[in-house]
């Protein structure tokens, strides 16, 4: 078995692999020389699988997979860590925002325990408005779950072959690799490490695939949303029966007064409102039921270098 395993989802990052790989290299043979590096091609439309190809030819610890079409950051990280073999199994994103440098660093703290050791960007290097919306993501996922999830971790991080194996055995459809690495549990540890500047490319998360990332995790993961929408319910219900002992009462005083016909189109625009927004959730909900029971595979992988 190797000692250890590196797993890195790519994407439209054909020019970081050769960069990533050497300094990878380099801080990995401070630890040890049996290691694999398993880069996972998430159908990326520029070079990356022929680079990755050569790579794997050049080095036999490197391993390369091509999924067959684009499934995503987090089910490409499933298909590495699925093909990994090491005692240790370090995740990391390509663009070389994650060190490779802080690897040891990471490890020294699994040497005392840990079986997950997970860098925390004391600094985050994203652009303005990434940064915002995932704190804001984050302080809504936190009060939604029930428990503070920190908006400076990301997927970085090494975690021991009893952690990924846990994960492993998760098989369900909606895939967020930092959560599912926070609910199988085990000793754990945040970390600060250097987050580093985006020197090669753009991020190819768009504003429309971050906010279905974020429903998507907050669906996958709690059910408290249902829950809020019974209290909104209760509330709105609550309202309407002072409402209607107001009209009554004012009824009675004056038997002739016909005013109110504006409020009530917009109590009738509010209240159908509602009633969509509160059948999207649970549509939401029931849609993911659906996706689960067709029981269709995580991914679907087009060929491997190995």
């Amino acid at each position: 078995m190797n000692l250890f395993s590196v797993v890195v989802p790519v994407y439209m990052c054909s020019e970081c692999i050769p960069i990533l790989l050497g300094r990878l290299s380099i801080a990995l043979e401070q630890i040890t020389d049996n290691y694999e590096i398993i880069l996972v091609d998430d159908f990326s439309p520029d070079n990356s699988w022929a680079i990755i190809q050569a790579s794997a030819v050049n080095d036999s610890r490197v391993k390369g997979i091509r999924l067959s079409r684009n499934f995503g950051q987090h089910y490409a990280i499933s298909a590495g860590i699925d093909a990994s073999n090491g005692d240790w199994v370090v995740v990391m994103d390509c663009d070389l925002q994650d060190k490779p440098e802080e690897i040891p660093k990471l490890y020294s703290y699994a040497l005392k325990g840990y079986q997950q050791v997970i860098g925390k960007r004391s600094a985050r290097q994203d652009k303005p408005f990434k940064k915002i919306t995932s704190k804001l993501f984050f302080i809504i996922l936190s009060f939604l779950l029930g428990n503070k999830v920190n908006s400076q971790i990301g997927n970085f991080g090494i975690y021991s072959r009893k952690v990924i194996d846990a994960i492993v055995s998760l098989r369900e459809q909606s895939r967020s690799f930092g959560l599912l690495a926070i609910w199988v549990g085990f000793p754990r540890i945040e970390v600060d490490v250097t987050h580093a500047k985006r020197e090669i490319g753009n991020s190819s998360y768009s504003l429309n695939r971050m906010i279905n990332l974020a429903i998507d995790s907050i669906v996958s993961n709690s059910a408290r949303l249902l829950i809020l929408t019974i209290k909104m319910g209760i509330l709105i219900a609550f309202f309407a029966f002072l409402a209607a002992i107001v009209l009554i009462v004012g009824f009675v005083k004056n038997p002739n007064n016909l005013s109110g016909w504006t409020s009530l189109i917009v109590s009738l625009f509010l209240a159908t409102g509602l009633f969509i927004f509160t059948l999207g959730i649970v549509g939401i909900y029931v849609g993911k039921i659906f996706d689960q029971v067709k029981e269709r595979p995580l991914y679907v992988v087009n060929e491997t270098t190995f």
